[in-house]
């Protein structure tokens, strides 16, 4: 049972956002500020942090802020109603994990929630399991029954950030710059190159398949039809 921290101040919105989370099976503790939920976080082992940006006595920057600061990479769900391009990147730089603004639209927050969950157990286990496939992070291996592939670095942390988050789009600029750095002088073309091998090495795997999306760049998809 996952274990979520809702820190507003107003009570009319915690009471809310607990009873959404409560209904999905989530155990929930709230806070009125940032510095509640600091001392809620000494306490009681959370799982994520859902938090208001406009707080009293320390607001979601803030906590934000303290919470790296100290170490931790506990999933962080930024909520308000800044609406602003600048605001939102306010939120990443201080190292919130995603943003949503108010109204909040329930069901988004829940998949947003899920999703985010299931990158820090990612990010915890070094190994995505996807259908009958498993990539493991530390032997830079793919494995099914039966049959095990070693990778090269580069190879398998491309495979591994694709299929963190299945579904969405990288460029080869994007990828380029996160798996080869960016001061690498080895051009976007190389991108293309590793993505051909990692097709050809998987290509009778049922598991997942790289997309190539026209005039943007590749994704991963889950033939298993899960996020």
């Amino acid at each position: 049972m996952f274990h979520i921290l809702v820190a507003d101040d107003d009570k009319n919105t915690r009471k809310y956002i607990r009873a959404v989370l409560e209904a999905d099976g989530y155990t929930v503790t709230t806070a009125e500020n940032g510095a509640e939920a600091l001392r809620v976080l000494d306490r009681d082992y959370i799982d994520l942090v859902i938090l208001d940006v406009m707080m009293p006595e320390m607001d979601g920057y803030a906590f934000t802020e303290a919470l790296r600061k100290s170490g931790s990479e506990l999933p962080v769900l930024m909520v308000s109603a800044k609406q602003l391009p600048a605001d939102r990147h306010k939120g990443f730089l201080v190292g919130t994990d995603d943003y949503i603004t108010k109204p909040i639209d329930e069901t988004e927050m829940l998949l947003r929630i899920r999703a985010l969950l299931r990158r820090a157990r990612i990010a915890s286990e070094r190994k995505i399991a996807v259908g009958d496939a498993v990539l493991d992070y530390d032997s830079l291996s793919v494995s099914r029954p039966g049959e095990v592939v070693e990778l090269p670095q580069k190879e398998f942390l491309l495979l591994y950030k694709l299929l963190s988050y299945p579904g969405k789009i990288f460029t080869r600029i994007q990828l380029m710059d996160e798996i080869w750095g960016t001061d690498s002088e080895t051009g976007w073309e190389t991108v293309t190159v590793h993505i051909g091998r990692l097709r050809k090495r998987f290509e009778g795997w049922n598991a997942f398949e790289i997309v190539s999306v026209r005039g943007l760049g590749y994704k991963a998809v889950r033939k298993d039809g899960q996020e």
